[in-house]
């Protein structure tokens, strides 16, 4: 009896469509508090944050006041939140209505605090700054003001301390990709070509995105196929594998992309820097392809290939050598004055057999040197003349073939060592070119992470 005595008492001469004051002058403080419940979803596509807040006002209302000794002692009563007075306070960011319970009551006291405290799901838009992911910090606004009422008639002020509102996470579930890292507060006024001014109450919710499972599923695939097209140079230099193996990593790679598109924010605004990642890291695969071709095409065996420029040989072989600290390079060298020596042993060789009997050429001057022997073997070298001149000829035919193999052995040998001192150069410089590039990324995403 004495809820129902009351309810009747304070709502049968109540008027909710005007603002609940005595004084037209005096201005409606109102109080209001936030607190985050959950992260919903983050839509960098379209720049909309959806999370879910506890919403609470409090303000004065001077027409519910009673005496709580006529009420058996009551000093607290539930109201229809329809049937009085309640401030018109919107989210300025609001980009669609969310599914928010609806919560029919408030708790007013015996002086006339008026409590409204509900669920508010919200959809939001935010400036999404997506350049730094997966490793970003985001920073949404919630700015709560009076749609119609300026200052003079509604006031806003924080129901907590700021401190409190900034590290308050009693309610926050944060078993989701983004975790809550503080809730700023600040009040300021705002007016529009020098009208009246509004109050307004804004929340900064800072979030930021756990990184692990875009780590192990985007960025360490990544690294393992850089880490073995890194190996893949220490296949040989005239191996055809290597060229196989560095195109299969290329298409690797390209596939790899196109199931990671999807996962990647999109945005208008801007790139991620983890895309510039991937692009980055297809250019050097295909520069490392295309220093592979060049090498085994620069220590290909031909037959028509010509001998390595002197200055070549002084830039790579000696210059080059010495700087890469290559330590087989006087075997090639030694294998090169090998070849050489044996081919001048062969050639001596056949010029001491030129000058004996049976290797001159002209019939006439092996009569003339034979005229001093026996009869008998004059008459065996002139039979046997013939076929020695063929057989000689033969045989030189087979010299020149070897030493024109051995030539191209040669030739080939030094393009070999060639190509051997520029992979390792090339290879040198790629590796440094791909540890700065690795250092840099993790040198920013540190900073910014802990910035």
């Amino acid at each position: 009896p004495a809820l129902r005595r009351l309810s009747h008492d304070l709502l049968a001469r109540y008027q909710k469509g005007t603002r609940p004051v005595r004084d037209w002058q005096t201005t409606t403080d109102v109080a209001i508090d936030l607190m985050v419940y959950a992260i919903l979803n983050v839509d960098e596509k379209n720049q909309v944050l959806t999370t879910y807040i506890w919403y609470r006002q409090h303000w004065t209302d001077e027409f519910l006041r009673w005496d709580p000794a006529r009420f058996d002692n009551l000093t607290q009563i539930s109201l229809p939140v329809e049937s009085i007075w309640v401030p018109d306070i919107l989210i300025n960011e609001f980009v669609d209505v969310g599914r928010s319970p609806h919560v029919p009551y408030v708790y007013v006291s015996h002086h006339g605090e008026v409590q409204n405290l509900k669920p508010i799901q919200v959809m939001t838009a935010c400036s999404l700054d997506i350049y730094n992911f997966p490793f970003d910090v985001q920073n949404c606004s919630l700015t709560f003001t009076s749609w119609l009422h300026h200052i003079r008639d509604i006031n806003l002020s924080l129901w907590r301390q700021p401190e409190l509102v900034k590290f308050d996470r009693s309610v926050f579930m944060n078993q989701g990709e983004w975790e809550l890292l503080y809730v700023l507060s600040r009040f300021q006024e705002f007016s529009v070509k020098s009208s009246d001014s509004y109050a307004e109450m804004k929340f900064y919710v800072v979030i930021r995105r756990r990184p692990l499972f875009y780590t192990v599923s985007l960025l360490l695939p990544s690294i393992f196929l850089m880490v073995m097209d890194i190996v893949g140079f220490y296949l040989p230099p005239n191996s055809g594998e290597r060229v196989s193996f560095k195109i299969t990593l290329l298409l690797g790679y390209s596939v790899f992309l196109i199931i990671v598109s999807d996962t990647l924010p999109a945005t208008a605004v801007g790139t991620p820097l983890i895309g510039i990642y991937f692009v980055v890291c297809m250019a050097l695969l295909v520069i490392s392809l295309t220093e592979t071709i060049l090498i085994v095409r620069l220590v290909h065996k031909q037959d028509l290939q010509p001998h390595v420029p002197e200055w070549v040989k002084h830039l790579l072989l000696e210059r080059a050598a010495v700087l890469l600290c290559i330590r087989d390079r006087k075997k090639f060298s030694q294998s090169r004055t090998q070849s050489s020596d044996i081919s001048g042993q062969v050639e001596n060789n056949d010029s001491t057999a030129k000058l004996n009997h049976y290797g001159c050429e002209d019939p006439r001057g092996c009569e003339t040197a034979g005229a001093a022997r026996p009869a008998p073997a004059f008459a065996g070298q002139a039979e046997g003349s013939p076929l020695m001149h063929g057989i000689l000829r033969e045989i030189a035919a087979i010299r020149q073939f070897l030493e024109k193999r051995e030539e191209f052995r040669d030739v080939a040998r030094e393009w070999l060592q060639v190509g051997y001192v520029l992979d390792v150069l090339l290879f040198r410089a790629y590796l440094v070119a791909v540890l700065a590039y690795s250092i840099t990324l993790g040198t920013l995403w540190s900073v910014w992470r802990d910035a």
